[in-house]
């Protein structure tokens, strides 16, 4: 298992935590990155069944997403099982146990204009709690321009309306119900918008409650994001098709109940 790099020490935990999303620098070994840049051009050779193109026809890049596919992607789950990605996550959760939750790839080739718009991910998922971390791992120099941005301490707050990414479209909630997203172009809230330029072996570390968004990306910008849960997280079947869905889980796994289920080892 790989050494916990020298960046997660007490200012990481203590930026986690107010701000909800930090900078872990070098969270991946340069072998980590090459092995896991291989999972990545295997998975885009061969999709899994829910993968995704998240950007329009006419758009002159493309944006390809997939999940849930560390159990078939044999690089994927090295990485999330055998790097120090767990044990940061223990860290940062301050949680006796992780579990795998899921990941995530999505890729922006370059001159990809379909911008990531801001949202929290916890409305989108199937599960309930606090002990929660989504690492942001790219195996492309990312300029800060392109980068991850986050508005600091967004997390702390509760949910705000989930809308559909394409079409701004509230099919989850009615109108009204929720209170909608802050207006990012007022100075408040501009000035509190973080982000870090990264280079491959770097990454970000957010909660999934956490306020984020991204531009488009004039270079091929590849990145695979690992999420891990804790102790406090349980399952929260919705009234909605979740992303990603966990098809059939609803049927083995209650309400309510921990998240102790072969798709979300301890690790």
């Amino acid at each position: 298992m790989s050494p916990l790099p020298l960046a997660v020490n007490q200012s990481a935990f203590d930026e986690f935590s107010t701000l909800g999303a930090c900078v872990i620098r070098g969270a991946l070994t340069a072998d980590e990155i090459a092995l896991l840049e291989r999972g990545i051009e295997a998975n885009l050779a061969t999709p899994g069944p829910l993968a995704a193109v998240a950007s329009r026809a006419d758009d002159p890049g493309r944006f390809f997403e997939d999940f849930c596919n560390w159990q078939r992607i044999p690089e994927y789950e090295a990485i999330m099982k055998h790097s120090a990605l767990p044990r940061i996550a223990v860290l940062l959760m301050q949680s006796n146990t992780v579990r795998i939750y899921h990941d995530h790839l999505l890729v922006k080739e370059p001159r990809t204009q379909q911008p990531t718009p801001w949202h929290q991910d916890q409305p989108y998922y199937n599960i309930d709690g606090q002990q929660n971390v989504s690492f942001w791992i790219p195996v492309d120099p990312v300029p800060r321009e392109s980068t991850l941005e986050f508005l600091s301490g967004s997390h702390l707050g509760g949910w705000l309306m989930p809308r559909t990414f394409m079409s701004s479209q509230a099919k989850w909630f009615p109108e009204g119900s929720l209170e909608e997203l802050p207006d990012m172009s007022k100075p408040e809230n501009a000035s509190r918008v973080i982000g870090w330029a990264l280079e491959p072996g770097d990454c970000v570390a957010f909660h999934m409650l956490t306020l984020h968004a991204s531009a488009g990306s004039i270079a091929r910008r590849r990145v695979f994001s690992a999420r891990y849960i804790g102790d406090d997280i349980v399952h929260a079947p919705r009234a909605w098709k979740t992303s990603p869905e966990f098809a059939g889980l609803r049927d083995e796994l209650a309400s309510g109940a921990v998240m102790e289920h072969p798709l979300f080892p301890v690790v």
